[in-house]
């Protein structure tokens, strides 16, 4: 492992730890009270992080979604000045936020999975 990807993932999961910080005590948009960050991505070059979220409640909703979505973009500034000192970097990285589909893929599969377990197989005809 190099130098630069033990930085690089010290540096996610630093920033990880102190947005879910920000989230909860310096945001004051009720639609980003229920969200979880699944996944921190910070670029080689520590310029860009790609932050992965979720709903905790109403996650199948996308107008939910949307809203949190958008909230989460006009609040991207006020997050990156809250953690860009506690992050003791030169620059702190531009916040790139995303919706985690991850979770529901898997929802998706293990459902497929259900119905092939429950259904009567095709050779016993």
């Amino acid at each position: 492992m190099t130098e630069d990807g033990r930085r690089t993932r010290r540096v996610a999961e630093s920033l990880r730890m102190h947005l879910a910080e920000a989230l909860g005590r310096e945001v004051a948009d009720p639609r980003l009270a229920g969200v979880v960050i699944t996944t921190v991505g910070v670029s080689n070059d520590l310029s860009v992080a790609r932050i992965g979220v979720r709903l905790l409640v109403g996650d199948e909703d996308p107008a939910q979604r949307g809203a949190m979505m958008d909230s989460l973009g006009r609040a991207a500034p006020r997050l990156r000045r809250v953690v860009a000192p506690r992050l003791r970097l030169r620059r702190a990285p531009e916040l790139r936020f995303a919706y985690d589909t991850g979770h529901d893929a898997s929802r998706r599969v293990e459902e497929l999975l259900d119905e092939i377990r429950q259904a009567p197989s095709a050779r016993e005809d």
